[in-house]
């Protein structure tokens, strides 16, 4: 018989006091199944701030790296400044998947990345975490980050180095132009065909198919 003694798994929480339910969340923040801490988390993450940012900043401290993670991405729904200070402690967590949780963070916050503290990432030990850095850093389209990108194109990762591709060429169209013709040799079956692929849609693009642009004198430009 399903056990219904947590207040995430009990009858529909509208039927009871906030205050019982709040009461039953912290309960279950000490209990022994990971599964009921993270869905108590989850409950925090949706109420008074003031209540939910001490008492899920104490599962940061959980053994289980699901946990961790879940705490960290639930913090990110307050604006609150001991927020940012926390993203960037967990960057060097020993689990792969709070450091990435700590990453989307950095970038889900708004303001400068700094590409100095990224940087250490290149050699993280999980090629998770180094395709999510080069993931990130293609949708964040920040600024001077091609030297990075390059870098991880080379990755021994596949997966890392066709990321990095991608995000070269959504930043970089034409500089990434000389990467995209070295992965058609790539060692990996999937990311040479992915490169032909792709280099097959950019030479039979409009605008290469157009040729260069005459300006008003008629000349190339």
């Amino acid at each position: 018989m399903r056990s219904t003694s947590s207040a995430v798994q009990a009858s529909p929480l509208k039927t009871l006091s906030s205050e019982v339910v709040l009461k039953q969340a912290k309960n279950d923040l000490k209990h022994s199944d990971p599964k009921v801490r993270t869905l108590a988390i989850q409950y925090l993450g949706n109420g008074d701030p003031s209540v939910a940012i001490p008492l899920i900043q104490e599962m940061l401290s959980d053994q289980d790296p699901r946990v961790r993670a879940e705490a960290l991405y639930s913090l990110m729904k307050f604006q609150d400044p001991i927020v940012g200070t926390l993203i960037r402690k967990y960057l060097r967590d020993s689990d792969p998947k709070v450091r990435i949780t700590a990453l989307r963070g950095m970038f889900k916050l708004g303001g400068r990345v700094d590409l100095n503290l990224l940087l250490q990432f290149l050699s993280d030990s999980s090629p998770l975490v180094r395709r999510k850095v080069a993931t990130l850093l293609g949708w964040s389209r920040m600024e001077g980050v091609l030297p990075t990108l390059v870098e991880l194109s080379k990755d021994e990762d596949p997966r890392v180095r066709k990321a990095a591709l991608s995000s070269l060429i959504t930043l970089y169209p034409e500089e990434s132009e000389d990467r995209m013709l070295e992965a058609m040799t790539d060692r990996d079956t999937d990311l040479r065909s992915w490169a032909k692929g792709v280099m097959e849609k950019m030479v039979a693009s409009p605008l290469r198919a157009a040729g260069p642009r005459p300006d008003r004198e008629g000349k190339s430009i």
